[in-house]
C-alpha cells in the first residue's frame, strides 16, 4: 500500500512572524539576523528574496543586494512558541509527526485520526487552521515518500500546495532540475552539471555503479530518488547527537582575555541546555573563527558523560586556548557538546521525542 505523506512548511517563517508581530515591517525587505557590518542571516521575508537575499547569506552581502534591507534581531522563544502551536494542529490529525526544524515537518496520513481519506484534503485543512489561529500562511506537498513531498511543498510556494501523485512522479522527477532535488546540495549540482547532469533525466541515465564511484554512499540515494524510491518512514523521534552555541561578533576580537569572556555565555547556554534535558556529552569542541575565515575547532574526549560543571568549564577554556593562535582577529567563537548519554537509551542510540528539544 502506498503511503500518504504531507510536507508542511512554512512560508519565511520567522520573517513572517516578525511582519505579524510589527505592522511597520510589513511590505518591508527585512532579515532576520546578522548585522549590517557581520554575521549570517537566518531567513529573509519576500519582500527581501526578490533582490536575491537567502538564509544563511552573509549580513554584508545581502546588504550589497538590497541596500533597503531591515535587520531584526531574531526572537526564538517566540518562534518557538508559535512552532508549539502549529504542531498542536499536526497532532489533530496524526501521531506519526517527523519536525525538522521549528517551520517544517512531515506527516504520515496513511491513517489518521478523522478517517479523512484524501491526503490533500487535510493538507488544506491545516493550512486553513495554521492561517485561522497563527495569521501566518505554510506550504504543502503531498505525495507517496517524503523526497516528493518535500519537493512538492517548494513547487508553488509562498501558501501553495502541490501533490505528485505515482502516476505524474516519473514524468515530473525526469524534467525537475538538478539543483531541485532534494538532497543534492549546491556543491554537488554544480559538479553533476559539469557532468552534462542538468535533469532527473539525465541523471537517470547514469548506472548505480557509475553513481557510486562518482559519489560514494551518496550514489545508491541518487540512483533511488531519481525513480521516485524512498522508502525512509516518517520517523516522530530523532536522534540527537550535539548540542551547541554560536556566535559572530560585531567587532573582531584580539585578545585571549576577550575571547574568554566571549566564551562564558556560550559555555552557559550548552550547560544549562544539558542540565535542563538531564542529557551530558562525552566530547566537547570550540570553534573558533577567524577574520579570514579559517576555521579551527579543538575537541576533547573523555570515556564518561561530563557532569561536572568545574571540569565542564576548564575543559572548554583549554580548548580555547589551544586553539587560538594569536596572530589575527576572531569574528566567530563556538562550543558544543557530543557523543550524548542520559538514562533513555534504545539500543547504542539516545532517542528524543523532537518536542523535548524545544
Amino acid at each position: 500500500m502506498l503511503r500518504k505523506i504531507i510536507h508542511i512548511d512554512m512560508d519565511a517563517f520567522y520573517a513572517s512572524v516578525e511582519q505579524r508581530d510589527f505592522p511597520e515591517l510589513r511590505g518591508k525587505c527585512i532579515a532576520v539576523g546578522g548585522h549590517e557590518q557581520r554575521g549570517v542571516i537566518a531567513t529573509a521575508s519576500y519582500e527581501a528574496r526578490k533582490y536575491g537575499v537567502g538564509s544563511a547569506m552573509s549580513s554584508v552581502i545581502a546588504k550589497r543586494k538590497c541596500p533597503q534591507l531591515i535587520f531584526v534581531k531574531p526572537r526564538f522563544e517566540v518562534y518557538k512558541e508559535v512552532s508549539n502551536q502549529i504542531r498542536e494542529i499536526f497532532n489533530e490529525y496524526t501521531d506519526l509527526v517527523e519536525p525538522l526544524s521549528l517551520d517544517e515537518a512531515y506527516l504520515d496520513v496513511t491513517n489518521n485520526y478523522k478517517n479523512v481519506e484524501i491526503a490533500t484534503d487535510i493538507a488544506n485543512e491545516i493550512k486553513q487552521k495554521i492561517k485561522e489561529r497563527t495569521d501566518l500562511t505554510a506550504s504543502a506537498g503531498v505525495s507517496f515518500n517524503k523526497f516528493l513531498a518535500k519537493i512538492a511543498s517548494d513547487y508553488n510556494k509562498p501558501n501553495g500546495l502541490y501533490i505528485i501523485t505515482p502516476k505524474m512522479a516519473k514524468n515530473f522527477i525526469e524534467q525537475l532540475p538538478i539543483k531541485k532535488f532534494h538532497g543534492i546540495g549546491k556543491v554537488t549540482a554544480e559538479r553533476m552539471q559539469m557532468m552534462g547532469i542538468h535533469t532527473g533525466a539525465e541523471l537517470k541515465e547514469l548506472s548505480l555503479e557509475k553513481l557510486r564511484r562518482e559519489f560514494g554512499k551518496s550514489g545508491q540515494y541518487y540512483y533511488n530518488i531519481v525513480r521516485a524510491i524512498d522508502n525512509r518512514e516518517v520517523n516522530p523521534s530523532r536522534v540527537r547527537k550535539s548540542s551547541g552555541s554560536e556566535t559572530t561578533f560585531n567587532q573582531d576580537l584580539e585578545s585571549i582575555e576577550e575571547l574568554q569572556l566571549a566564551l562564558f555565555p556560550l559555555m552557559e547556554d550548552v550547560w544549562n541546555w544539558s542540565v535542563k534535558k538531564s542529557i551530558y556529552g562525552r566530547t566537547i569542541t570550540v570553534k573558533i573563527k577567524y577574520n579570514d575565515f579559517t576555521v579551527t575547532t579543538k575537541s576533547k574526549s573523555a570515556s564518561f558523560p561530563i557532569k561536572d560543571k568545574k571540569l565542564y568549564d576548564q575543559i572548554c577554556l583549554d580548548l580555547l586556548h589551544e586553539g587560538f593562535t594569536g596572530d589575527k582577529p576572531v569574528r566567530l567563537l563556538g562550543v558544543s557538546i557530543s557523543n550524548l548519554e542520559n538514562e533513555i537509551l534504545i539500543g547504542k542510540q539516545l532517542i528524543i521525542p523532537f518536542k523535548d528539544l524545544y
